[in-house]
């Protein structure tokens, strides 16, 4: 992957398709000390927005209030991101009907009128993102293998940071 950001793709084009891509990730508010929550994710490039399905009374959306700082991680094949913005709670049912997707349906099965989601918007400023040229366990092994042996190998992965703003 960390060719095809040299071959012409901007980094943020590939952070845009990852997280469409997979669809799901981890929602956490920061300095909030409370674990993050899974969390399905609709991209809005144009406006460099997430909305985000979410259980509606887990911690940290009642942690929400009128906003706050947050962070989502996602992983896709050779890809690791977290994004960091600022939260809303939106409560717009006909948005969460016109977005949802199978891997939302997947998630809860009851469908966008399930009163156990919150819809929340996330205007995205920057981004933590590591392309892992061989894929996430080639990474993962790369992490231990150094314990393992003393032989020192070039990195599989390289952080970059786009602003998305």
């Amino acid at each position: 992957m960390a060719e095809r950001a040299d071959e012409g793709e901007t980094l943020e084009g590939l952070l845009w398709e990852a997280l469409e891509g997979r669809g799901v990730g981890y929602l956490g508010l920061t300095k909030s000390g409370l674990h993050p929550l899974p969390a399905v994710v609709f991209v809005d490039r144009r406006r460099r927005r997430l909305w985000l399905a979410a259980a509606a009374d887990s911690e940290v959306v009642r942690s929400v209030g009128d906003g706050g700082a947050a962070i989502f991680t996602a992983q896709s094949p050779g890809l690791l991101a977290s994004v960091g913005g600022n939260l809303t709670i939106e409560d717009d049912p006909r948005r969460l009907a016109r977005m949802w997707t199978p891997q939302a349906q997947a998630w809860r099965p009851e469908g966008p009128r399930d009163p156990g989601i919150c819809l929340l918007c996330m205007d995205c400023v920057d981004a933590e993102v590591s392309l892992a040229d061989s894929g996430l366990m080639r990474f993962s092994w790369d992490i231990v293998r150094p314990a393992l042996r003393r032989r020192p190998r070039r990195p599989t992965a390289v952080a970059q940071q786009p602003t998305l703003h």
